[in-house]
């Protein structure tokens, strides 16, 4: 229960600095960069995304997660499969505030659930910034399990982006989570994400 609180009292504190930041007039997010939206939070029509990350397991089972984003303007919908747990499905709401010229920023507070292998409240934080070609993406949130507080967990992933062509990002990845069938640990890795339409 303290957790939850802790973790609830973290999401309001940085949705309360981002609303301030958005209202005070910061300008519009001009380019697209790195994260997980359809579209820029300033496009009033909806926009789809489908994301999926094949994982190859050593000496275990591989398993796809796989993720479906829907924007409309700063609504952010997410629907995620695999992603919190193998066989756990999860669902969120969010709003995105958005500003910057030079250098772009974007912030998503999220609140939503897990089912399925894990049955959690998880709100998290997707956040950006951007700079000519480069960007930085962070992805965090905190797996509340309702059924085992010692199955409880704060998972962050991290990109740092380069994007030679406006179709391609490269970069590396890390992520800070309970590894599968481990102990909690960090990895890192090169990404490599093709865009389409």
């Amino acid at each position: 229960m303290r957790s939850a609180s802790r973790s609830l009292a973290a999401f309001v504190a940085v949705a309360t600095t981002a609303a301030t930041a958005a209202f005070a007039g910061e300008g519009d997010a001009g380019n697209d960069h790195g994260g997980r939206r359809a579209s820029r939070p300033e496009k009033p029509s909806w926009e789809f995304a489908v994301t999926a990350y094949p994982t190859v397991v050593r000496d275990g089972d591989n398993y796809t997660s796989a993720i479906a984003a829907a924007d409309r303007g700063p609504l952010h919908l997410e629907a995620r499969y695999n992603y919190e747990a193998v066989g756990a499905r999860s669902a969120f709401v969010g709003w995105t505030f958005s500003g910057g010229e030079a250098v772009t920023w974007e912030l998503t507070p999220l609140l939503g659930g897990a089912w399925g292998s894990v049955r959690a409240f998880v709100p998290g934080l997707e956040a950006s910034v951007a700079w000519k070609s480069l960007d930085v993406y962070v992805e965090a949130e905190y797996v509340d399990d309702r059924a085992e507080a010692s199955d409880s967990y704060f998972y962050a992933w991290s990109e740092l982006g380069f994007r030679p062509v406006e179709w391609l990002r490269i970069g590396v990845a890390g992520q800070r989570t309970r590894a599968y069938g481990g102990d909690r640990e960090f990895q890192r890795g090169p990404f490599v994400q093709g865009t389409w339409g």
